[in-house]
């Protein structure tokens, strides 16, 4: 949302720019906010720029009237623009460029004037900050302002940056304004029903923990999902991928990650979820199945049990050395009715990564990267960065055109399960990654 010549600068005031948020219709909640953003800096201008599903760009929404009658010409759109009615969404790839920083680096950019080509704000201050909730990047907020800021104003900033988290994402739930403009390529059905299986929030960051997830999904739509949730001293983890694709698979998909849900939160034990996703598929009567992995984390005790239900076994860094973690085998769910199905314990050391995928990740021409070299590469990226490299270099070996979904779950693990968080706007700065 772009909102151009905003007025007179009263305090800063979270609280003033919920309520305006809540005050308006979940389509303009986010318009509004920014007004009262504006207005609290004394802003000529604010945009906010929501994450792209593709991980790989911004995206600007903006309300465009047209006038009566007359619809806009195409001509006139901007480069990478779509519109739906009087809705604008105009897709900004990153570049390496400041915007791109302030994500990866979950840090403000500070941009002094005729540092951009930009003729409509020459002269002004530019202040990027991201828009995150634990760990998660929402988007970010743009600002340009005539003067420039003091540590005290980018502290202001950063934290309403935080409170515009809430915002979209209190919002979202009631329209569907904010996906439209995140989807920069059509889904087919199987990718609507893949894409409602995944979590709400791909990134978790917590004291003990933080955790990242990513689906690179194939032209035809493969099966693959993965979830997590965490309890009061356990987090549940799993990763799946059932057999097929297209429609058929996605359904599979839905009643493997629909009774794992379900009967985790009637406080099933991880093996009673495990044999109940198994029933639930056999009762189905068809020849599909699903491969997977299911986990539980007790937070307490830094120890990891995982059922390994015909899947590829994770990965562990621990320092420099990346190994498969060592798993009894079962049969993938659903391929016997009443299969008996085992945990495997391992103890994790702080530090420790574990990176779960999808054979995606392992087959055909993918199987030209060299997985375990890509994780110890990667080792000092936060797992948000972590699951996108991954993916994007499968993506790459593929061609850009993968035969099968290519999914990463990465997890790691600080063993201060006691210990609060120390974060900073919706991040903890420490563990973000450094820039490029």
């Amino acid at each position: 949302m772009v909102l151009e010549g905003v007025g007179v600068r009263p305090s800063v005031d979270a609280g003033r720019i919920l309520r305006a948020a809540e005050a308006a219709a979940p389509v303009e909640a986010i318009e509004q906010a920014a007004r009262e953003l504006g207005r609290a800096f004394d802003a000529v201008s604010v945009s906010f720029l929501i994450a792209d599903l593709s991980g790989r760009g911004l995206v600007r929404l903006a309300h465009v009237p047209l006038h009566p009658g007359r619809p806009a010409s195409p001509s006139s759109w901007m480069v990478g623009e779509r519109r739906a009615d009087e809705e604008s969404a105009t897709v900004l790839p990153f570049d390496g460029g400041p915007a791109e920083q302030s994500v990866r680096t979950q840090s403000l950019q500070v941009l002094p004037p005729g540092s951009t080509d930009d003729p409509d704000h020459a002269g002004l201050w530019r202040v990027l900050a991201p828009v995150t909730e634990r760990g998660e990047a929402i988007g970010l907020l743009d600002l340009h302002l005539p003067e420039e800021p003091g540590d005290e104003v980018l502290a202001q900033v950063a934290e309403l940056a935080h409170a515009f988290a809430f915002v979209v994402m209190a919002n979202r739930r009631h329209t569907d304004l904010f996906e439209w403009g995140q989807r920069t390529r059509s889904f087919s059905l199987s990718a609507e029903i893949q894409q409602r299986l995944l979590p709400h929030a791909r990134t978790c960051e917590a004291a003990a923990f933080t955790l990242a997830g990513w689906l690179e999904p194939a032209a035809t739509i493969g099966g693959d999902t993965f979830d997590y949730s965490l309890a009061r001293d356990l987090l549940h983890l799993s990763l799946t991928d059932a057999m097929g694709h297209g429609v058929q698979s996605a359904l599979i998909a839905s009643v493997c990650m629909g009774s794992l849900r379900g009967s985790r939160r009637r406080g099933g034990s991880l093996l009673e979820q495990v044999q109940a996703a198994n029933q639930a598929i056999a009762d189905l009567g068809s020849d599909e199945y699903v491969a997977g992995l299911v986990a539980r984390l007790d937070l307490r005790t830094a120890t990891v049990d995982v059922v390994n239900a015909g899947h590829v076994p994770p990965f562990l860094l621990r320092g420099t050395e990346v190994r498969p973690l060592e798993l009894h085998v079962d049969l993938p769910l659903g391929m016997f009715s009443g299969t008996t199905y085992g945990t495997t314990s391992h103890a994790l050391e702080p530090g420790d990564r574990l990176v779960f995928v999808t054979d995606g990740m392992l087959e055909r021409d993918v199987s030209a990267v060299d997985l375990p070299r890509a994780i110890r590469e990667t080792k000092d990226l936060h797992p948000r960065e972590v699951v996108r490299a991954l993916a994007d270099a499968a993506l790459a070996a593929a061609g850009n055109g993968l035969e099968d979904d290519a999914t990463v779950l990465c997890v790691d693990w600080y063993a201060r399960h006691e210990q609060p968080r120390v974060a900073v706007a919706g991040a903890e700065p420490r563990l973000a990654s450094g820039p490029l």
